[in-house]
């Protein structure tokens, strides 16, 4: 069980629950990516464009309420998911082309 951050004396135990923290990050990311990774097949059927600018947008606007709702940096929330969404954008162009509607 983590302690409080404020609680630990030591960089040693920092450092390990900070290690901890981002194990379980990268798992919940590799999870989000594995739902991405079903998104092109879906947006084919329903026509819907690899970029869809104005869903990135509101997930952008989520997560950056998110972020100031639990005491995370907006700004950092909002240029890792930019980050993110761009990525993901890329790959599924390969996929889907340019072409299609923004839903």
């Amino acid at each position: 069980m983590r302690r409080n951050p404020g609680e630990i004396g030591t960089i040693a135990e920092m450092r390990a629950q900070i290690d901890e923290i981002d194990a379980e990050l990268v798992a919940l990311l590799a999870e989000r990516q594995a739902h991405v990774d079903c998104v092109p097949a879906l947006k084919r059927a329903a026509g819907i464009s690899a970029a869809a600018p104005s869903r990135s947008e509101a997930v952008l606007a989520h997560v950056t309420e998110l972020a100031e709702r639990k005491g995370f940096a907006p700004e950092l929330a909002r240029i890792l998911w930019r980050e993110m969404i761009a990525f993901y954008v890329a790959r599924e162009q390969e996929h889907l082309g340019i072409g299609g509607e923004d839903l």
